[in-house]
């Protein structure tokens, strides 16, 4: 796993951080799964702010665990991600949180990708309950609606050339797109969407007038205020076609008179609350 092929979110960057201030206290010097997880608790932004009120998990206690971890039958190795010696556990779960990251055809390796496999960890599995668990996984590793304020907003001077409404002229192609790149379930919502009287989709093309993305608003479910799905192809994210989409249609609900939008099932967060300001809506 080499350093210059993987990215992490920023938010990811600093719970590694953080790991690796708790591991260099401990006794051992060496970063183990309990580490990563004290770390996680540590962090109060994005879905963190909320797990931090509802978990009971006591990071004193963490700590404990850490240092009475038996290191003697453990093996060490080492990662380019942090800057210290780790267990093989810990390699063991960023290379599934990697996988995760694969499986879901995204390009940066986030928080939720580290809860799902930290949960699995056989350091922490004797002081995890099934309910603690369940939290974590619950709260930190599913999509999640965000919301975002348009009364306010300051929209960004964005680039408009790759990007531009659906018509009902691309109704096969654009559908037949996003059922081969992301899924059968937002294909139809597509094909919803286009029996609208208005069309509320855009599209991004690239020089060869080839389809590289889509977003959408008021599609899914006839659902008003409500952003999404929208989607890049792998090789053309970090490139700004994203924020453009997402701009064109917030900019669209905006005149319509909205003074909010609800992002549907956000999966990558850290974007959107980058992007335009979103925040995590509060589970119930």
């Amino acid at each position: 796993m080499s350093k210059l092929d993987i990215r992490f979110t920023d938010r990811m960057i600093r719970i590694m951080k953080r790991a690796e201030g708790e591991a260099s206290l401990s006794s051992c010097k060496t970063l183990n799964p309990v580490h990563l997880l004290i770390a996680c608790l540590d962090e109060k932004s994005g879905v963190f702010a909320e797990i931090s009120l509802k978990t009971q998990l006591n990071k004193s206690d963490l700590r404990n665990l850490a240092e009475n971890i038996n290191e003697s039958s453990i093996d060490f190795s080492e990662i380019e991600y942090v800057n210290i010696a780790v267990t093989e556990e810990v390699v063991k779960i960023f290379r599934e949180a990697i996988t995760y990251m694969e499986r879901y055809k995204q390009i940066y390796v986030n928080e939720g990708h580290l809860l799902k496999a930290l949960v699995k960890s056989r350091s922490l599995n004797g002081y995890l309950s099934e309910e603690d668990k369940l939290l974590l996984l619950t709260l930190g590793t599913t999509s999640r609606d965000m919301i975002t304020h348009l009364g306010n907003y300051t929209f960004p001077n964005i680039n408009t050339n790759l990007v531009r409404r659906a018509n009902s002229e691309d109704t096969r192609s654009l559908i037949e797109y996003v059922k081969n790149n992301f899924s059968t379930e937002w294909s139809q919502t597509i094909s919803d969407g286009f029996l609208l009287n208005k069309s509320s989709i855009y599209l991004a093309c690239d020089a060869n007038d080839n389809i590289i993305g889509f977003a959408a608003f008021d599609i899914y479910k006839n659902k008003k205020c409500y952003f999404g799905p929208m989607g890049v192809s792998k090789s053309n994210r970090m490139k700004g076609i994203g924020y453009a989409l997402l701009h064109h249609c917030l900019r669209d609900m905006s005149e319509i008179g909205y003074e909010y939008a609800i992002i549907g099932g956000a999966g990558p967060i850290e974007f959107y609350e980058k992007a335009c300001n979103a925040v995590v809506i509060p589970s119930i």
